[in-house]
């Protein structure tokens, strides 16, 4: 997995670095971003136990289409599983976007979550092979895992489609919803398998961007909570607002 995403890098900065020094300057764009959630929700699903999460990650694009990124976020979820510990997550991806024809376009890439010394076997770390098309507000987009799937024992090949849109109200102010669906393959599939939504509420104050989201899933109530342990009262994919402040820079 990290093989896959370390090739991936390296032979995007190779294309970068054979470009024209000033051709690299005018056509790539590096940029960053912090933020403060009140609640990591991933896919529809708490990684911060519903506890607030420090996020940050950088990107960098190139005019050519291609582009890299890393992104990371605390969470809680992996040290509530008996033997587990790793308090932070790190997304590592890398893709091409290209317009295939007017209005019309495609995303392809590649993504892998990793969880240093997760310590769960099989290890948390997963990698997906996405594919996007968006046109005007509307995306489409199918996730595809390579490898077993967050911890799930025999996962591999399990996917994940959504689609989402954003669009204008007024003054800047930005709707954007959101509808998912999670298939895990294996012998927790019928348990871990979920559709989750949500509509988000934003707006861009010169690079601070304030958000309210309303969240939810018809997961299953017994196996989302924290450890695993149906007995705790802490469902993962309630329905929930989760407020975010983040600032791109």
């Amino acid at each position: 997995m990290k093989s896959m995403t370390a090739a991936l890098i390296c032979s995007t900065l190779a294309l970068a670095a054979a470009l024209p020094a000033q051709a690299q300057e005018a056509s790539s764009t590096l940029s960053f971003n912090a933020s403060l959630t009140s609640d990591y929700r991933y896919r529809g699903i708490s990684q911060s136990r519903l506890k607030p999460a420090l996020q940050g990650g950088l990107d960098y694009a190139h005019a050519s289409g291609f582009y890299l990124g890393a992104w990371g976020s605390t969470i809680k979820w992996i040290k509530d599983i008996p033997g587990g510990d790793a308090g932070y997550e790190l997304d590592l991806y890398g893709g091409y976007k290209t317009e295939i024809s007017k209005g019309l376009t495609l995303d392809l890439g590649l993504l892998s979550y990793v969880y240093p010394s997760n310590k769960l076997n099989p290890s948390a770390n997963t990698t997906e092979l996405y594919a996007a098309l968006s046109y005007g507000p509307v995306t489409a987009k199918y996730s595809h895992a390579v490898t077993n799937t967050f911890g799930n024992a025999d996962s591999k090949n399990s996917g994940y489609l959504d689609l989402s849109a954003s669009f204008e109200l007024a003054d800047g102010w930005m709707l954007a919803p959101h509808l998912g669906h999670q298939k895990i393959k294996g012998p927790v599939g019928g348990s871990a398998s979920y559709t989750d939504y949500s509509l988000t509420l934003s707006k861009d104050f010169s690079g601070l961007v304030p958000s309210v989201a309303l969240v939810g899933t018809d997961a299953d109530k017994g196996f989302y909570v924290p450890g695993a342990n149906a007995n705790s009262s802490k469902f993962l994919g309630k329905s929930a607002l989760v407020v975010a402040l983040k600032y791109n820079f």
